[in-house]
């Protein structure tokens, strides 16, 4: 007999498919696999019993206070760890249950069906501004292209334009020279037609130079405001364009002055919820979200963020992230902005982990080469 521990971060379903289990039984197994561990608050102390006892009797449970079993307090929190499988019997059971436990039956079946997206896209950052807090980023038009197509031979499968920095106490523009600061780099990616090749994004949250854009061949709009703009909704629709709904307490002048949450995770979660019912209301179809690391975040929620990344995953679209070089990482260990490829490496995987298929960045064969190499880790299987 020989006996191998093998890596809690490896496919389950290869490895049973490598070892000629049945069909039926790889689903059933890779259910088995992995653990979800679900924060509820406010639950109401009678549904926190039910849910409990339901819990143990299929092999899961349900972390609560001491007191919970005697009602000393009308409702507690709780954490809930379960397997995939076990979630999907929970949520059949807690349908005729009271105290809010149907509604809390729908929410586990979704987080049942959370999948690992099965792809990751990188999206190159070219800036035609001289204030964007990477200096390497900054382009001007020829030099624009020719960093577009070193970054669609490295990988890239989009580029994002911006013609304004957004880092902390940036100084606003016009929309006047916003345009004219990107106009002419849209100009050459048109005429060169390499929208054809790869997707291009325009950075903006100005509605004339998103409509100069959109109707030059780009086909996502990259709104730090979130959609706040009801004429930036209007042209997205116009166009049919793929629209980034990120997250910012305050704006670019103001956003890290102390900002404050009362629960991070669920606050910007409702945020998404009422811009993408927004967003819905205009006829947009297509909803990337971000959750906007360091815009209007403490080192402490751009950890938390990046760590429950996957908690957004319920809402059904695509999550993106953009840490690439911040000054989180200088928090964690000082180092200056062109010394802060590996620390960005390491956050963009890890966002990767927990459920990001797009990747904002500056250095896009890096990051290519650390996907493919953590591909290759994930996907290597043992073989009898």
């Amino acid at each position: 007999m020989i006996v191998k521990k093998l890596s809690n971060a490896i496919d389950v379903k290869k490895h049973l498919q490598e070892l000629g289990v049945d069909g039926g039984g790889v689903q059933i197994l890779t259910d088995k696999a992995k653990t979800h561990i679900i924060y509820i608050e406010d639950l109401n102390v009678g549904a926190a019993n039910i849910l409990k006892q339901d819990a143990l009797s299929i092999g899961a449970d349900l972390a609560v206070p001491r007191g919970t079993v005697l009602a000393t307090t009308p409702k507690v929190n709780a954490i809930l760890i379960a397997t995939t499988a076990q979630l999907k019997t929970l949520a059949k059971k807690e349908l005729s249950q009271p105290f809010g436990l149907k509604g809390l039956a729908a929410i586990l079946k979704e987080y049942s069906k959370i999948k690992k997206p099965s792809e990751v896209e990188v999206m190159g950052v070219i800036n035609a501004n001289d204030d964007s807090f990477f200096s390497e980023s900054r382009f001007e038009k020829d030099e624009a292209i020719i960093q577009i197509q070193k970054m669609m031979e490295d990988g890239a499968t989009i580029i994002d334009i911006g013609g304004v920095s957004s880092r902390p106490n940036s100084t606003p523009v016009s929309a006047d020279e916003e345009l004219s600061r990107v106009k002419p780099i849209i100009d050459v990616i048109n005429e060169k037609e390499l929208h054809q090749q790869v997707k291009f994004s325009i950075d903006s949250y100005e509605p004339s130079v998103i409509e100069y854009a959109l109707k030059s061949g780009f086909s996502i709009v990259n709104d730090i405001t979130g959609l706040i703009d009801d004429e930036v909704c209007k042209v997205c629709a116009k166009y049919n364009a793929t629209v980034v709904i990120m997250h910012m307490q305050g704006n670019p002048q103001t956003m890290q002055d102390n900002p404050q949450y009362d629960n991070i995770l669920t606050d910007i979660y409702s945020f998404f919820e009422d811009r993408i019912e927004k967003a819905d209301s205009f006829g947009i179809k297509n909803i990337i979200l971000d959750v906007g690391i360091g815009f209007g975040k403490s080192l402490e929620d751009n950890l938390l963020l990046i760590k429950h990344l996957e908690n957004f995953s319920l809402l059904g679209k695509k999550l993106l992230v953009g840490a690439s070089r911040k000054s989180m990482i200088d928090a964690i260990s000082s180092s200056l902005i062109k010394d802060r490829l590996p620390g960005t490496l390491a956050i963009h995987l890890e966002s990767v982990r927990n459920g990001a298929s797009i990747l904002r960045v500056h250095d896009v064969a890096e990051h290519i080469q650390a996907l493919r190499l953590q591909s290759a880790l994930d996907e290597i299987t043992l073989k009898a």
